[in-house]
């Protein structure tokens, strides 16, 4: 791309409302796995006669998304009629409510390569979902499943301020956790729950902190059902707009589709107007007031936010001292950090409750909380999210509760086992479900030899191999791993190798 052509790209991105009814009748929102056409009533299939009645969930949770994305909350907003017709749409227009929307301006942070950059909105609306067509592979026929049709759906505008491919799918990813941490929408791609457009053009004028100072005819391009597809097709779109303007031309304003199979974008037809659409207001709704509590209650809207996934990020980081890289994979998924945190809860009650510790809870806590919860992120994500992935499942599916995983980790911290022993008892916790102290007592998996047992063998080895303790005391560290070797041998493996090394150290000192 010519040094002097700068992209300009904002997104439009359709949410689907996990909400149980759709979002102007009673029908059943559960249609995407039930056979075709069974979750359909007069009302979503637009009979003559019938009227719509306004889910009151599903404006509820566009509030609540926006109040997370930050966006102003209006005293009013309106429903109005989006005409076009499609076989998609029964009634020939569509619900919507972009014109005078619930949720106004906004803004989402995002991370990238260190740079915090602030991606605003300029609205959310709700809408209703269209029916799904299936066409047929020689273009000749069309089926169409219209348990789709109704289905509560939101679409967040951006602004156009992203400014390369990979900030737009970062952007998505971020807007899909939250979705996520709301428990408003499944938010998955591959499977229709998030749809986006992207709207993108080039521009040859732009100052020095990255303002567009003039923008160009855009290109929507839609059919991009993951992020990667998203990305793609940012990417081939700046090289083949940049040509056009190389051959100096400009991309005229048009709509086409990605064709994720051959890597190209294809035109499809000019895009529509505001005009060509005819939007006018909604006669079967009222305005809906949201200044009115006993419609739309926003303060407690406000008060149910949940903790969003940046703040708990940063939370993660400062109160429990993991690594940025630790605390971003943990948030990335909602169940994992809420496992995560069960277990962290349970680990107190068992780390300051151990008998070594003569301190109040708060000061043993003190002194052994960092090293237990280092040792349970590093084995739930070095070891137990290991187990979930070759089966491809999540945590919440795992047989291993929070509550077993702390004490599982607490005899680690304790050294009543080994690592060895660890791996041995974490794949029969996996494997059943039990608790850490059952598997122990069945398996014969208990850590050994008493302090004085131990004491004894190592007194053996060390008479047993005076070279190795000779060569130790004139610097060769390696000689001391040889007699760690010789004493877990004799013990079958059941001692910590780093006490017994600590433990052989002081005694040939």
């Amino acid at each position: 791309m010519p040094k002097d052509l700068h992209p300009v790209i904002g997104l439009e991105i359709h949410v689907q409302l996990k909400t149980k009814s759709k979002m102007f009748c009673a029908d059943d929102n559960s249609g995407e796995n039930k056979p075709p056409n069974t979750t359909i009533s007069v009302i979503s299939t637009g009979q003559p006669g019938t009227l719509p009645v306004a889910n009151k969930k599903a404006i509820e949770w566009t509030v609540l998304a926006g109040l997370a994305l930050n966006c102003e909350i209006p005293a009013r907003f309106e429903f109005e009629r989006k005409n076009y017709f499609y076989p998609d749409l029964p009634k020939g227009y569509q619900i919507t409510s972009s014109t005078n929307p619930p949720c106004k301006g906004g803004f989402l942070e995002i991370s990238e390569n260190g740079e915090t950059k602030k991606i605003r909105l300029h609205h959310i609306h709700l809408e209703e979902d269209a029916a799904k067509n299936f066409h047929s592979t020689d273009g000749k026929h069309t089926l169409v499943d219209y348990n789709r049709a109704g289905t509560p759906l939101m679409e967040i505008v951006t602004e156009p301020d992203i400014r390369t491919p990979a900030q737009a799918k970062i952007f998505l990813q971020e807007l899909r956790l939250i979705m996520r941490y709301l428990n408003i929408s499944d938010a998955d791609m591959e499977k229709g729950h998030m749809r986006c457009d992207a709207n993108i053009s080039l521009t040859d004028e732009m100052n020095d902190h990255g303002e567009v100072k003039k923008y160009y005819p855009k290109t929507e391009v839609k059919n991009l059902n993951s992020f990667k597809s998203v990305e793609k097709a940012l990417e081939y779109e700046i090289k083949r707009q940049s040509k056009i303007w190389e051959d100096g031309s400009k991309p005229h304003q048009a709509t086409r589709g990605w064709n994720d199979d051959k890597g190209i974008s294809e035109e499809q037809r000019t895009k529509e107007a505001v005009h060509d659409y005819r939007y006018f207001p909604e006669p079967d709704i009222p305005s809906i007031n949201l200044l009115d509590k006993k419609i739309i209650n926003v303060e407690e809207i406000q008060l149910s936010l949940p903790e969003l996934p940046q703040a708990k990020k940063i939370r993660f980081q400062k109160q429990m001292n993991i690594s940025g890289n630790d605390a971003k994979t943990l948030v990335g998924d909602k169940p994992l950090s809420e496992f995560f945190e069960q277990t962290v809860s349970e680990l107190h009650e068992w780390v300051t409750g151990l008998p070594e510790l003569d301190g109040t809870k708060e000061e043993n806590w003190e002194i052994g909380g960092k090293k237990a919860v280092k040792l349970a992120n590093n084995w739930l994500l070095n070891n137990l999210i290991t187990y979930l992935n070759r089966e491809g499942i999540s945590i919440d599916e795992c047989k291993i509760t929070p509550e077993n995983f702390a004490e599982f980790i607490s005899l680690i911290y304790s050294k009543k086992i080994n690592s060895t022993i660890a791996q041995t008892l974490l794949n029969k916790m996996y494997e059943t479900g039990s608790d850490p102290s059952s598997i122990i007592d069945q398996a014969d998996l208990s850590g050994g030899a008493s302090q004085e047992e131990l004491n004894t063998v190592i007194d053996g080895v060390i008479k047993q191999n005076a070279d190795a303790v000779e060569n130790y005391k004139k610097g060769k560290l390696n000689a001391v791993m040889f007699m760690v070797g010789q004493v877990m041998k004799e013990t079958k493996g059941k001692e910590d190798a780093n006490n017994i090394k600590e433990l052989l150290i002081k005694k040939i000192s």
